[in-house]
């Protein structure tokens, strides 16, 4: 199949993966839409919500229409590494034998991420970054494709370890859900106290995921798109040449240049379900919020004015 082929036909199965999402999850169209394309472009994501948005359903329903395996990891401030790697435990015959943990799935919900000491959060890093994890000496690769998608609560501070900046930039999209619109929230409840159960048909399977993330990233783009991007991202560094005046004012530290290649990449994939054969100026733009939100970090003065990173990355455009 040729790639102009192959991505008419990601366009018509892009549609139908929204139609079985919708089947289980109300609204929430954009959400659903940052989750699709940090999978399409082969990324990780942060879901950053108050309890009791379906976060968790929504991980499960997309899993399930990917035709990929999926796996929970509830995180508490005592669980380990080890219960989330895996460990080596003595066999019958007293060899030492591997039990593989959680982590060896395709999707990994971390839900509530930030409530876990760095120790353990620290534990998924290599398997984000790598593809791969270490344990008592032995490399073992993970299945492809891999993503972790976490949620993290934003107002339950007590008890909570911030995600240091390091994990924050392995994400790819920071995807903030908001309550549901009232005519939302009434199909939810309907929905949800009935007695009928909808069903999710998987459309997809893994190669095919696979094969699409290599699609994504054969798409070419335009050398004047890919300086917009690594302009829009040096615009967030308060010390460089680009830096707007508010970002000289209210932000610490900019984004990295893992921002400029997610940026592009995600422009890919938005170009792609939208039936582009190459990204533009205006896909960088819709995809920045998600990219930007999380790697920018502000000062005080920006906190005790109520500016926010919505307000800075506005500016940059």
């Amino acid at each position: 199949m040729s790639d102009v082929a192959a991505v008419n036909l990601l366009v018509e199965k892009h549609k139908a993966l929204k139609n079985e999402i919708a089947k289980i999850i109300i609204g929430q169209e954009t959400v659903i839409e940052q989750i699709l394309l940090s999978v399409f472009s082969g990324g990780h994501a942060l879901l950053i919500g108050v309890p009791g948005l379906a976060k968790t359903l929504m991980v499960n329903t997309i899993a399930q229409a990917l035709g990929l395996n999926f796996k929970r990891i509830q995180f508490t401030p005592d669980l380990m590494p080890s219960d989330i790697l895996g460990s080596e435990i003595l066999d019958q015959n007293r060899e030492f034998k591997f039990i593989k943990g959680p982590v060896f799935s395709n999707i990994i919900l971390a839900d509530e991420i930030n409530r876990t000491p760095p120790k353990t959060q620290a534990a998924l890093l290599e398997a984000m970054q790598e593809r791969a994890v270490t344990v008592a000496g032995h490399h073992y690769q993970l299945d492809l494709p891999y993503f972790v998608l976490a949620t993290q609560n934003p107002i339950e501070q007590e008890g909570t370890y911030p995600l240091p900046e390091a994990q924050l930039d392995r994400f790819m999209f920071a995807i903030e859900l908001t309550y549901p619109s009232f005519e939302e929230e009434v199909n939810v409840v309907k929905t949800t106290t009935s007695d009928e159960t909808a069903t999710v048909r998987p459309l997809f399977n893994a190669q095919e995921i696979i094969d699409i993330q290599h699609l994504i990233r054969r798409i070419p783009v335009a050398d004047n798109v890919v300086e917009y991007a690594v302009e829009i991202v040096s615009k967030t560094r308060p010390n460089g040449d680009k830096a707007t005046d508010l970002v000289k004012q209210y932000v610490d530290w900019g984004a990295g240049p893992r921002a400029s290649q997610n940026l592009i990449l995600a422009a890919k994939s938005h170009a792609a379900i939208n039936g582009k054969f190459s990204p533009d100026m205006e896909d960088v733009r819709a995809v920045a919020m998600g990219i930007l939100r999380h790697r920018i970090i502000k000062n005080y003065k920006a906190e005790a004015e109520g500016i926010t990173e919505e307000q800075i990355i506005t500016s940059l455009f």
